[in-house]
């Protein structure tokens, strides 16, 4: 998988870079609106064209970063095993966030939980998902999500404190966190399955399902739908924080 590069380009680009340049020089409970936009060459009018808060702004960088990390993941996925491909893709997430580390430390001390950047969160989980090939969708794929979410938040606080190089404590912490993920949602899918299971058991009992000798016997009075307001005509029932 090749290094993503996030595109800050265009207006909303220039916005963007100038907040994380200030979130760099400065905690980010002071970096206002403001300032982003003097330090963007833009006036408050002309900011608010694009974003109403600083928190629209790290939202849109975290799209900005989902776009370069999809553009560099292999198309279609790969042949390796789905854990090893979202390693692989979470990784390459954080080497994109890379450049701009220091304000995010800034940003990740005094960020609140703004429902649009909550929301640019959950939307990168699912995209990374998806990215290594793991349905997203669903309810099985909303206890993904939200595992994932657990998993990279985790992770991100350990990379944000890892000035290695190699990153070897956040490639560990990732693996280690994956691993135990993994097994966890092994067990949700086979409760899910079971749960599944047992519902279409359930339903075959109340259902009205009658045995193989009924069905030859032909539909009992009490099994006809008289859909033409009981002429007598039977009808056919249908079947039943970070980045």
């Amino acid at each position: 998988m090749s290094l993503p590069v996030v595109d800050l380009s265009g207006p909303k680009g220039r916005i963007i870079d100038a907040t994380l340049a200030l979130a760099t020089e400065r905690p980010w409970r002071d970096v206002a609106l403001r300032d982003i936009a003097d330090r963007a060459g833009l006036s408050l009018v002309e900011m608010r064209e694009h974003f109403s808060s600083k928190a629209d702004v790290l939202a849109a960088f975290a799209h900005a970063v989902d776009d370069a990390v999809l553009t560099a993941a292999p198309q279609g996925g790969g042949a390796d095993p789905k854990r090893d491909q979202l390693f692989e893709i979470i990784m390459a997430r954080l080497d994109a966030l890379g450049p701009y580390k220091t304000a995010l430390r800034s940003i990740s001390a005094d960020a609140s939980a703004d429902p649009a950047l909550l929301r640019a969160f959950l939307s990168s989980q699912v995209w990374m998902l998806e990215a290594a090939g793991i349905a997203a969708d669903g309810i099985d794929g909303g206890v993904r999500v939200a595992g994932l979410a657990t998993v990279y938040g985790s992770v991100y606080r350990t990379w944000l404190e890892d000035d290695d190089p190699g990153l070897a404590s956040t490639m560990a912490a990732l693996d280690r966190r994956l691993r135990r993920g993994e097994r966890v949602l092994s067990t949700i899918d086979e409760v899910g399955r079971t749960a599944k299971d047992i519902t279409a058991r359930i339903a075959s009992i109340f259902g009205g399902r009658r045995s193989g000798a009924e069905k030859d016997a032909g539909p009992a009075a009490g099994d006809q739908d008289y859909g033409d307001g009981g002429s007598g005509n039977p009808v056919a029932a249908d079947p039943p924080r970070s980045v």
